[in-house]
């Protein structure tokens, strides 16, 4: 036993001081789960640009308008003259402009209806729709302010009571409501959108241990083509002890990626508790040790390296895709029926039980035998077939 666990720490500190293999195990998952987080995590929020050509410059309400708008969390105002803006809009630097009209404000305090122009090119693309809506809504709100303060005023002719006051004390009030309005909107999220850190961080772990531990596969048919195996067996090792070096290496390596990757998860986005962090390394132990099993077998049965490649690639795919990976597999329908022969299904739900939902070990005793079963029984199918010579024992 002593010499098997040599052999197994010799082959990880191989690993280790090989910046290629380094490379591919831990900095490429890396990269790959940023671009995923990149493209698929985070809110979506909306930052536009309002291109704004005012020729009512010193207008009241023009100048409130522009104010109004400065004021709208996620919308930038960028005010250009009318040649610019035009000259803009024929090279397509800009696919919307709002021209607010020189007699604006001043036809607005004579009673009269005023209008704001929208230019645009097509459709004025997704950004300015939304720009669009947003000059649209504030519009309507001073139109009913000015409304009000109308309504009000007529309401009060013929009293002592002067415009210039009528038109404070409403202004006061209107201030008000926008402040503390009477009818308020709550948003009440049911449920939670997925985090994608908890959702693609698991998958992305086990699919690279597949890819780390089942080729390990090729490295064994190397050894074997090359006569490694033969000659370690000419010191004291039995082929017992070789087997034993070779699953305990393979193992040791995969849960060493698998830690690392874990713990920057634990470190960077906080996802786990000192006990999920646990649990989550127990579950990633039995699964390495699975999957290390299983690279035995295709070791053992592959006559070159190249169909060790091709095969543990087929497998290592098969697994990812059928296990739900980078995507929900809905229940009841046929795949998902097909997802229960992949081992990623069971380790994958393991970690989402521990992470997502809070659980524990205890919760997830299915799992973790299926993923023991499939080492006992890949161990055993592939100590019979295991060979150390080619086309021999």
């Amino acid at each position: 036993m002593n010499r098997s666990l040599a052999l197994a720490f010799h082959e990880v500190r191989i690993f280790l001081q090989d910046k290629g293999d380094l490379a591919f195990s831990l900095l490429l998952p890396i990269a790959i789960f940023a671009l995923m987080y990149g493209a698929f995590g985070g809110d979506v929020v909306f930052h536009g640009t309002a291109y704004v050509v005012n020729e009512d410059r010193g207008g009241a309400y023009s100048d409130l308008l522009m104010e109004r708008l400065g004021e709208v969390d996620n919308l930038d105002v960028e005010q250009l003259s009318r040649a610019k803006a035009d000259s803009k809009l024929d090279r397509s630097d800009i696919l919307m402009a709002i021209y607010i009209p020189s007699d604006f404000s001043a036809k607005l305090t004579s009673g009269e209806s005023a209008s704001l122009i929208f230019k645009q090119r097509g459709n004025g693309g997704q950004e300015g729709q939304i720009v669009a809506s947003i000059v649209q809504g504030v519009a309507g709100k001073i139109a009913q302010e000015f409304q009000v303060q109308g309504q009000v005023a007529n309401a009060l002719a013929g009293t002592d009571i002067e415009q210039a006051g009528i038109e404070v004390t409403v202004q006061k009030f209107m201030e008000r409501e926008r402040e503390h309005p009477i009818v308020s909107v709550r948003e009440r999220t049911i449920g939670s959108s997925p985090d994608p850190v908890k959702q693609f961080l698991p998958g992305i772990v086990t699919m690279f241990v597949l890819f780390a531990v089942s080729l390990s596969a090729r490295t064994i048919v190397e050894e074997r083509m090359r006569g490694t195996l033969e000659r370690l067996l000419t010191t004291r090792m039995t082929v017992g002890e070789l087997f034993t070096g070779k699953f305990l290496a393979n193992t040791s390596r995969g849960f060493v990626q698998t830690f690392i990757l874990l713990a920057l998860g634990y470190m960077v986005f906080q996802m786990f508790t000192p006990l999920t962090f646990v649990e989550s390394l127990i579950i990633a132990l039995i699964f390495t040790a699975a999957v290390s099993a299983v690279g035995l077998v295709i070791g053992s049965v592959a006559r070159t390296a190249d169909q060790a490649t091709w095969i543990a690639v087929f497998f290592t795919m098969a697994m990812t895709m059928l296990g739900g990976t980078f995507f929900e597999i809905s229940e009841g329908s046929p795949l998902y029926t097909i997802s229960k022969a992949s081992m990623n299904t069971y380790a994958n739900d393991a970690f989402d039980v521990i992470i997502a939902q809070g659980g524990s070990l205890t919760d997830v005793g299915l799992e973790l035998g299926v993923l023991a079963g499939v080492a006992i029984v890949g161990l055993a199918i592939s100590r019979i077939l295991f060979r150390v010579i080619p086309g021999g024992r």
